[in-house]
């Protein structure tokens, strides 16, 4: 009985810890707020190609498929 309640004991102190310590790594608001939009922003928005880096990236892929022959 005593190293049943010494076992329940142990399993609620480390049940408690590991919540707490998730809890205060979850959700951490970032120091700046700001820098976080701008980064979602970013995100948010994909960059466009031009055409001269499309046109780039074909003659590449046509100069390796004539190497490879």
């Amino acid at each position: 009985m005593n190293k049943l309640l010494t076992v329940i004991a142990a399993a609620m102190f480390a049940a408690v810890s590991a919540s707490a310590f998730a809890a205060s790594h979850a959700g951490a608001p970032m120091k700046d707020g700001a820098k976080a939009e701008k980064k979602v922003e970013k995100k948010a928005a994909p960059k466009k190609a031009t055409a001269k880096k499309v046109e780039k990236k074909a003659d590449k892929k046509a100069e390796k498929k004539d190497d490879k022959k």
